[in-house]
């Protein structure tokens, strides 16, 4: 029996011809499909600027730099995601911290953040920027996140890579209605993929100035962002020590042609979660929590195996690899990992993420998955757990 990954990407004959028209174009990097995927992720999620990039790692250290976070500033972000939605902020030069989830939602917890912020007001410590992971596709509560924004003054990152095509209260998320900048991932395990890649989404003129500039290099051939007058058609100058984040006309052709069956992908998706819900209904473990004004994307499909001692997440997650079912687990809390250790973090620092981490696996969830392969990972969960 073939082995079923957690997930995949699913690449159409579409997909393939807009590679191909590329590769025979003038255009192979630096050309204009890349301005046609940005306007239309923009477009689609109701935001005025997107910028892609080389992954979404360099587009929250971008967002990062636009934003101003530097030496002597605080990011806060949840510890149940990768590390990336805190290494931006090292890289700034910043501090990080942690805020613990929600027991449902594997979110950051809203309520555990007001009263973080309580006791950072109090010692003159707050935030300059807080990330907020959608966790798994479903959107974090962005409209009490925002309001905390304003009372605060901090700014607002989504780091949204798994949550393309979601709603929260009927608003697409990358609107940016609630935040200043949303990520996207293009990864191939994402919803959209662009092999690798990553988009920057904003509503704020001088924000996605920043970021189009820091992406190639600090450099501009604009004459009027130019200290003296352009030499000629060939002057640029560098204004900003900034990157090689760009993304190429090859990835930016698959994502656009990924992007026309983003509906598709979601749709899929949703109807496998709710599969998912029916088949696992009666099992002893903990199905996903879905919150009533979201439409999740779906990106994973969590369930946690309570630590009652019938069976631990370690062997329920070695039965089903050994039987080929490649479940994975999402994530190891960021403040466990040696370099956050060597940073003061501890482990039982954030215990609502520790205790989930403990039980979670992520099942196969992917545009291509069969409700035949379904009934497979749930025939299997079943045999271990009885």
């Amino acid at each position: 029996m073939r082995n079923l990954p957690y997930a995949r990407q699913d690449i159409s004959q579409d997909d393939v011809d807009a590679v191909v028209r590329v590769l025979r174009s003038d255009w192979l990097t630096q050309g204009p499909v890349i301005g046609q995927f940005e306007d239309a992720v923009a477009a689609y999620c109701g935001a005025r600027y997107a910028s892609a990039v080389c992954n979404a790692t360099a587009a929250l250290h971008l967002a990062c730099r636009a934003l101003d976070l530097g030496a002597g500033d605080l990011l806060w972000t949840s510890p149940n995601t990768f590390v990336a939605s805190a290494n931006c902020a090292l890289y700034c030069g910043a501090s990080v911290d942690f805020v613990d989830i929600d027991p449902r939602t594997y979110n950051l917890s809203v309520d555990e953040l007001a009263t973080k912020l309580v006791r950072a007001e109090k010692i003159g410590r707050l935030p300059k920027i807080v990330v907020a992971v959608h966790f798994a596709g479903q959107p974090c509560d962005m409209e009490a996140i925002g309001a905390l924004a304003r009372r605060y003054g901090f700014a607002v990152i989504e780091d949204a890579s798994h949550a393309i095509g979601a709603r929260e209260s009927m608003a697409a998320v990358g609107s940016c209605s609630h935040s200043d900048v949303t990520v996207f991932s293009f990864h191939p395990v994402k919803i959209l993929t662009t092999g690798e890649g990553g988009m920057l989404l904003t509503n704020r003129a001088e924000i996605d100035a920043k970021v189009k500039l820091l992406r190639s290099h600090g450099i501009t051939r604009d004459p009027s962002l130019m200290d003296e007058p352009s030499h000629g058609p060939w002057y640029y100058q560098q204004t900003e020590l900034g990157y090689n984040y760009r993304i190429t006309d090859i990835q930016a052709a698959l994502g656009l042609s990924q992007l026309a069956r983003l509906d598709a992908f979601v749709g899929r998706r949703r109807m496998l979660a709710r599969n998912y819900d029916l088949l696992c209904g009666g099992l002893p473990i903990v199905l996903p929590y879905q919150q009533a004004n979201v439409q999740p994307s779906w990106h994973l499909y969590v369930v946690r195996v309570p630590g009652d001692g019938r069976r631990t997440r370690n062997e329920v997650v070695a039965n089903l690899r050994e039987n080929g079912i490649l479940v994975n687990v999402h994530y190891i809390p960021v403040h466990t990992q040696p370099y956050y250790r060597k940073l003061g973090f501890q482990v039982g620092d954030f215990p609502e993420a520790e205790r989930y981490y403990d039980e979670a696996i992520s099942l196969p969830m992917f545009f291509g998955l069969s409700e035949a392969d379904q009934d497979r990972v749930a025939g299997q969960l079943r045999n271990i757990l009885s």
